[in-house]
């Protein structure tokens, strides 16, 4: 590995509070400064020196505008000198902040790095044209199929067969993996408790209800059970170039590879399955060598596109171990870096040998997707 290659040094995240609740009354700013200090601290507490950091880059899709990765630098106390960027690829934007983060030091820029993603769907700012609200921007210019994301995943259930009682099941997986990492303390390490919420607190919300909930549509198959709910939420890593986290014995994730693409805006949902594929033949690798794949589950109807497209099982448990964001929440631009904070835990904070490979991915609106490889370094 050169030592320029990226590597994942400290990784943290909030626990995701469903719009409305726990953090309700939390800024982006108050979300993301608090995960972004203590991710600092674990990678000040390994090398055992402060480290100065040259860039925050934070995903964010519904917030205030203003640059939130500036100003939640600034919040943190990074001090003004440090400069802050925010990305914007909706559902992708957490993930894709990492990956553009990670490029600067993949070029020969030896500065650390802090990036992730933030969301407050409870303080987003209600959006108008010509006086006139509206719940989200296009996704595609006039002439192209927009469907809501809610639409988009009915439409691709109806497409694939995928039925309500399949849906139901992964839904009740995801919460069922979700309760049993929680019980065992295995989200204990990465969380930030904010405003006195200690976990995520969708686990388990819907289990119970699954088969009695009714159809979002007439004659459909999604449920608000099989629709994750929209939460508060950050999640924050430091990158650092290979030489540094070497010098420090610091275990983290390389990223290996990354990879974005285009799909029909028709069918966003399917937009993380070409990603992985693209991203798995950028890193030289096959599906058979992933020991972990976090894949962000918006809808059951769209993750079980995603992983039928790619080959694997539902049952798989490589796929979101200790469940997705059907249990967990939803919080848009800060969802893509959450699955790579649970990629963290999973396998740098278990102790998975070096070498050991994982995927973090999702399908974005307006029909794209997101994904990149990492791997284990000790």
């Amino acid at each position: 590995m050169s030592d320029q290659a990226p590597v994942i040094i400290a990784a943290r995240r909030s626990p995701i509070g469903t719009r409305g609740r726990a953090l309700a009354g939390l800024r982006v700013e108050d979300l993301a400064a608090p995960v972004i200090q203590a991710a600092l601290l674990d990678a000040e507490n390994v090398s055992g020196s402060p480290i100065t950091v040259a860039d925050v880059v934070l995903g964010n899709c519904m917030g205030p505008g203003g640059n939130p990765g500036r100003i939640a630098a600034l919040a943190a106390g990074l001090g003004h000198e440090v400069p802050g960027a925010t990305v914007d690829r909706q559902c992708g934007s957490g993930l894709a902040a990492i990956v553009d983060a990670a490029a600067a030091i993949r070029a020969g820029d030896e500065r650390i790095r802090v990036a992730g993603g933030v969301e407050s769907p409870s303080t987003a700012p209600v959006r108008s044209v010509n006086g006139v609200a509206y719940d989200r921007a296009p996704f595609a210019p006039t002439g192209f199929s927009d469907p809501s994301m809610t639409q988009a995943a009915e439409n691709l259930a109806a497409l694939d067969g995928i039925s309500r009682e399949r849906q139901d099941a992964h839904a009740a997986r995801s919460h069922a993996r979700a309760r049993a990492a929680r019980e065992a303390g295995r989200f204990d390490a990465e969380l930030v408790p904010l405003a006195g919420l200690k976990y995520d607190d969708a686990i388990g919300a819907a289990e119970r209800l699954l088969p009695r909930l009714p159809a979002l549509f007439p004659g459909g198959t999604l449920t608000a059970g099989t629709a994750t709910r929209i939460g508060d939420g950050s999640a924050a890593v430091v990158i650092a170039p290979a030489s540094y986290a070497r010098s420090i014995n610091a275990p983290g994730l390389a990223i290996r590879a990354s990879a974005v693409v285009g799909c029909d805006p028709a069918l966003p949902g399917i937009g993380a399955a070409g990603a992985i594929q693209a991203a798995l033949r950028s890193a030289g690798v096959e599906l058979a060598d992933i020991d972990a794949l976090e894949i962000v589950e918006a809808f059951a109807a769209q993750s079980l596109a995603v992983i039928d497209r790619i080959g694997i099982d539902e049952d798989d448990s490589r796929l979101s171990a200790d469940g997705g964001a059907l249990a967990l929440g939803h919080p848009w631009g800060a969802s893509g870096a959450v699955a790579v904070v649970r990629l963290f835990s999973r396998l740098v904070r278990s102790g998975a040998p070096a070498g050991t490979l994982g995927v973090a991915a999702a399908s974005i609106g307006g029909g794209m997707g997101i994904a990149a490889v990492v791997e284990v370094v000790r």
